[in-house]
């Protein structure tokens, strides 16, 4: 298959590149210490794989709230508000049909799915915020929540769902990062290392090439 003639154009700022990594991290780093915590389960490792895992909570407290800020105050292609297209998501779901995206920037109807990230990341990271609290007297909350052991239950179930929510959007995430490499064949990932965005060139200025 002939491969696409592409347009680049540099997009992303380093702080919003920077914002996204450290996010990343904090996400596969909780992700990582959940999992390995269960697999070693009242062996010697767990204890501390749990705090490790609250490291990495406060990691994403931090990650999130420097996106929030950078959200409102950073350049356009930054901006929550570049993320915000209820007209298109509204017309996507009438006519039961992907429309096609030109745009530099967030994708119309991925930022979407950003903006539901966010809201699950911020939801899991105030009931690990609870959880820590209660079971090791450790951050913000402690002075309010430590040792309530009846309110343990309260924040775990939805904290541990939200965790799979996750865990979900990131495997999609790669799958479609797969997907505009390999079928596209549109260099996406590497977006946020370079700042750089590629889309495939406009069918008058192809004709010029």
């Amino acid at each position: 298959m002939t491969p696409p003639i592409l347009e680049k154009r540099k997009v992303y700022d380093p702080i919003l590149r920077l914002i996204h990594g450290w996010n990343a991290l904090s996400v596969l780093g909780l992700i990582a210490t959940a999992l390995l915590a269960g697999a070693f389960e009242h062996g010697t490792l767990e204890e501390r794989l749990w705090q490790l895992h609250i490291l990495a909570g406060y990691g994403l407290v931090v990650g999130l709230s420097a996106r929030l800020a950078w959200g409102l105050v950073g350049p356009r292609s930054a901006r929550l508000a570049d993320m915000w297209h209820p007209s298109v998501w509204l017309q996507t779901l009438r006519r039961r049909r992907i429309p096609a995206s030109t745009r530099y920037g967030h994708n119309e109807l991925a930022s979407a799915a950003y903006l539901a990230l966010y809201a699950a990341l911020a939801c899991m990271a105030l009931t690990g915020l609870a959880l820590a609290a209660i079971e090791y007297g450790a951050g913000p909350l402690s002075a309010w929540l430590f040792d309530s052991v009846r309110l343990k239950e309260i924040f775990k179930e939805p904290h541990e769902a939200i965790a799979w929510v996750v865990g979900g959007f990131v495997a999609l995430h790669f799958a479609g990062l797969l997907y505009h490499e390999r079928i596209e064949r549109v260099p996406t990932a590497q977006s946020m290392l370079t700042g750089n965005q590629y889309r495939p060139a406009h069918k008058e200025t192809a004709s010029h090439a």
